[in-house]
């Protein structure tokens, strides 16, 4: 999978699961590539939500409900994941 098709997959999952007003992504993969733990084909992104539902929860309530809707790909494309929500 490359990062466009990740990207797209995360905003559609996020979109279908949770009321937001907008959703950012930024591929921040360039600044780990030559990290020791680095992997090819496992990306670092920084999400930016702006969503009154997520931002009624705890912020480790909305990361817990993120987590398990992005899942799969945590599990095999995504290596970092940084949430910021509004």
């Amino acid at each position: 999978m490359n990062i466009n098709e990740l990207i797209s997959i995360v905003k559609i999952k996020i979109k279908k699961n949770f009321l937001i007003d907008s959703i950012e992504i930024e591929d921040k993969t360039f600044l780990h590539k030559n990290h020791q733990s680095h992997k090819a084909g496992k990306f670092h992104l920084k999400i930016i939500i702006k969503s009154q539902e997520l931002n009624n929860l705890t912020k480790v309530e909305s990361n817990k409900k993120i987590y398990h809707v992005l899942d799969d790909e945590i599990k095999n494309h995504i290596h970092s994941i940084q949430i910021l929500i509004n």
